[in-house]
């Protein structure tokens, strides 16, 4: 197990500090169960600092980009406090290695979901919905990665930011949105674009979380994952979404 945490402590720091590493399994030895031990073990040391845990995000969501890794699920990440920016406000770039962001569909969570659910268990267990963005930042020197480099490094993910919640009653399966970056459009895409049905990139997360050992808890926020390509953000720039029903969440990089 050493070599889980010498990986785990490389890739924490490389986060903490805000600097790149070369990558590490270029000659494909490590497992995925190696990778998800490496995620859990450096997420680990967030927790020694005093991040808590306040969700999971969800990776790999649109089918084309399944079948371009040659996968045949979803990836997932854990979210702590440490990653949670208010919508509105500023984030410090120098905190970052190369960042990126993605326009994203939000749940919270009223109870817990575990297992294997259907859509309706998982829609019924959902407080709230909202438009979000995600910032991922892979560690790895030029954004180059391996499938399990990718799930050790968290998939990812580094910061995410929620807009104003609303009734998951609202029919999110097909919801138009933009993404915008000093006010000018960069990607437009749909919620469909995840699994087809955002709920079902829920479904997935109450499945691989379970399996893992950490259920999805009541107060939990689940990222649903990417609905367009994703872009890469500079100091000095306004970031926002724009959701058809949901409304608009932003911040200042």
């Amino acid at each position: 197990m050493s070599h889980i945490h010498d990986y785990a402590k490389l890739l924490d720091d490389a986060a903490h500090f805000a600097h790149e590493v070369e990558q590490f399994d270029t000659d494909n030895r490590l497992s995925l169960d190696d990778a998800y031990a490496i995620q859990a073990a450096s997420l680990a040391r967030r927790a020694e600092r005093g991040e808590t845990r306040v969700g999971v995000k969800m990776g790999f969501t649109s089918r084309a980009k399944m079948i371009q890794m040659g996968l045949s699920d979803v990836i997932w990440g854990r979210l702590t406090s440490g990653m949670q920016i208010e919508e509105g406000t500023s984030i410090d770039f120098k905190r970052y290695v190369h960042p990126r962001v993605e326009p994203e569909i939000a749940f919270i969570l009223k109870k817990p979901l575990e297992g294997n659910v259907t859509g309706p268990q998982a829609l019924a267990a959902v407080e709230a919905i909202a438009p979000a963005i995600e910032i991922i930042d892979s560690r790895y020197k030029d954004f180059k990665f391996t499938l399990p480099e990718v799930i050790a490094d968290n998939a990812s993910s580094s910061g995410f930011v929620i807009g104003a919640w609303h009734s998951p009653h609202v029919d999110f399966s097909n919801l138009g949105l933009a993404m915008s970056i000093n006010g000018r459009t960069v990607q437009v895409g749909s919620t469909a674009a995840l699994l087809g049905h955002p709920l079902r990139s829920l479904v997935a997360a109450a499945r691989l979380s379970a399996a893992a050992g950490e259920p999805l808890q009541a107060g939990w926020i689940v990222m649903a994952g990417g609905a367009t390509p994703a872009e890469y953000i500079q100091p000095g720039q306004y970031v926002s979404v724009e959701m058809e029903s949901l409304g608009r969440v932003g911040f200042h990089v």
